[in-house]
């Protein structure tokens, strides 16, 4: 290091702190999916999701952190999971990381999309499937508001709208309504 410039050795250790953050989200991304290999959580997935789901239910943590709690289609028991609501347009909407085959997506349609949702207060809704055509810009505003979404979604947060259309039709997305709202659909509006 003799001789270098205080230049030179501010630029060789900023890159070192590049490399090492590029490095520890990269660890973060592989550790994510290994939570959830085969869309399913292992144990200490499970144990986390319970402890946030306990957090968010609370209302302690931002208010975009939800609780989400439905009956088992199987078990007939209460489950709750913590989710990461995304406001778009003044909708709530619920996206689905893993895909369609997880627990939670398949017990909200055997429920015809009734369940609680829970961060302070109790919300009874109804969660309504959007449409394929439609998911693309929700989707690309959930990966800006959840970072831990992110290694799960095979496109980046900033990538066109063209890239989210690609992938729409494979990870669900549901409207929170109010769970006596009806949605009336008007010709020439969205």
């Amino acid at each position: 290091m003799r001789g270098d410039s205080p230049n030179d050795l501010l630029c060789s250790s900023l890159m070192d702190w590049g490399s090492l953050s590029f490095r520890f989200t990269l660890a973060l991304a592989q550790f994510a999916r290994w939570l959830y290999r085969g869309q399913r959580p292992n144990a200490l997935a499970r144990v986390l999701n319970r402890g946030a789901a306990a957090v968010f239910a609370r209302g302690v943590a931002p208010n975009y952190l939800v609780t989400l709690e439905l009956t088992g289609r199987r078990s007939g028991r209460t489950i709750s999971l913590p989710l990461v609501m995304t406001v778009r347009d003044r909708e709530r909407y619920l996206v689905s990381n893993h895909g369609a085959d997880v627990a939670w997506v398949q017990n909200v349609k055997a429920a015809a999309g009734r369940a609680v949702l829970r961060h302070g207060r109790t919300e009874h809704v109804r969660l309504e499937e959007l449409a394929i055509e439609k998911r693309a810009p929700v989707l690309r505003a959930h990966l800006r508001r959840a970072p831990g979404a992110r290694p799960h979604f095979p496109v980046d947060k900033d990538a066109p709208l063209e890239e989210f259309e690609a992938i729409a039709a494979r990870i669900p997305v549901f409207r929170v309504l109010c769970a006596g709202e009806t949605v009336i659909q008007t010709v020439g509006r969205r």
